[in-house]
């Protein structure tokens, strides 16, 4: 269902600048001058690695993970400028649980992540509930389709990572076999993430609050690149 159009968004928006890459291209910078993005940590301190969460929905996730890990900078991106709207209202108001600065949002579409930021630069990829896309036709849609999964090689660090979450059985079985079709390595698996101690310390999506109410499996994979 399409989100109705936000009051006054671009105004709420322009209200967060502080919080918002409004200038993609300075994404290419990321690796050799993380400031560019993100405040300095100091001289004495090396840069914190890079985590992207791509599809950050209202911010639950981002704003969570960006509080828990102060050590990490994080990069949450939407394609939809309203439901960022709500993620960026929503981080600004916490913006006291991260005394680090460490997190910022990008609006734009997945497809051109491979134009803006620079190769080899993010540590952690995250997939929290994509659209599964599921007609067959729009296969190549997904975000764990081969040529999505072929960019984040080129993005990710050696040995970077990537992390999904869905309650989607058709997506979770196809981004199996993409991962398996790229010759990544399986570190963990589960379709009920929340029954494994893996899910300890797990920071939930809105939409995953929503599913595990309603008893709703969890799929969870996790793959090194």
């Amino acid at each position: 269902m399409r989100m109705r159009r936000k009051k006054h968004g671009e105004e709420r928006i322009a209200a967060c600048a502080r919080l918002l890459v409004s200038d993609p291209l300075l994404l290419s910078r990321l690796g050799d001058d993380p400031a560019a993005v993100f405040p300095a940590t100091g001289q004495e301190e090396p840069s914190r690695p890079v985590h992207l969460e791509i599809g950050c929905g209202k911010g639950n996730f981002a704003v969570g993970m960006a509080a828990a890990h102060p050590e990490w900078n994080f990069l949450a991106m939407e394609r939809v400028a309203d439901v960022c709207c709500l993620a960026l209202e929503k981080a600004m108001a916490s913006s006291d649980t991260r005394p680090g600065d460490n997190l910022r949002f990008l609006i734009g579409q997945a497809e051109h992540l491979g134009e803006w930021i620079q190769p080899h630069s993010i540590s952690r990829i995250y997939l929290n509930f994509s659209d599964p896309w599921p007609k067959k036709g729009y296969a190549k849609r997904r975000l764990t389709h081969r040529n999505f999964l072929s960019m984040y090689r080129t993005l990710l660090t050696e040995g970077g990572e990537l992390w999904l979450k869905t309650d989607n059985q058709g997506l979770f079985d196809f981004s199996l076999e993409e991962f398996a079709a790229e010759g990544l390595t399986l570190t963990f698996c589960s379709r009920d993430f929340h029954s494994t101690p893996e899910a300890a310390d797990n920071i939930m999506t809105e939409y995953e609050s929503t599913f595990t109410q309603q008893g709703i499996p969890i799929c969870c994979a996790r793959v090194r690149f």
